[in-house]
């Protein structure tokens, strides 16, 4: 992807189960202005498919290209990190039990949800510093405030 080919990721509000159901004729809302140059004029870029939890298939989320900078943008339903299925409060909630209980709740997979706690351990002491290893929930809550996502790989 060149310079000029710039992704952005707009959380819109958006309803799963419509989206799914509905597919491409789904109403998405077209943003006013480009989120990279404020340009107006943003065209129509298809779609691409992104996988949910809940959802037995990809469903096609709605992308648009700026003309003047080349931009593309594409909505996706917030409440979600990019590049994860799982919506953001259950991946907190999963995380926050398993530190109360010592156990991870049902109907996740567990090296899923293993994977989300070491992550997030890995941003916190790069980011927070070794004391945040006591307190996790509230990292976790911290590291979005500062515009991490708390359980990515990726530091």
């Amino acid at each position: 992807m060149s310079q000029k080919d710039v992704l952005m990721i707009l959380p819109v509000t958006a309803n799963l189960k419509k989206i799914e159901k509905q597919g491409r004729n789904y109403p998405w809302i077209r943003p006013e202005v480009c989120l990279r140059c404020r340009g107006c004029g943003l065209w129509g870029h298809g779609f691409v498919g992104a996988f949910f939890d809940g959802c037995a298939e990809a469903l096609m989320l709605r992308r648009y290209r700026c003309p003047a900078c080349g931009c593309v943008i594409k909505l996706k339903p917030e409440g979600y990190f990019r590049r994860f299925q799982a919506r953001i409060e259950m991946i907190r909630f999963h995380i926050e039990r398993r530190l109360e209980t010592g156990r991870w709740p049902m109907g996740f997979s567990c090296p899923r949800c293993r994977h989300w706690l070491r992550a997030l351990k890995r941003q916190a002491m790069a980011h927070l510093g070794i004391e945040w290893l006591m307190q996790l929930p509230q990292a976790f809550d911290r590291l979005i405030e500062m515009g991490c996502i708390p359980v990515s790989r990726t530091i």
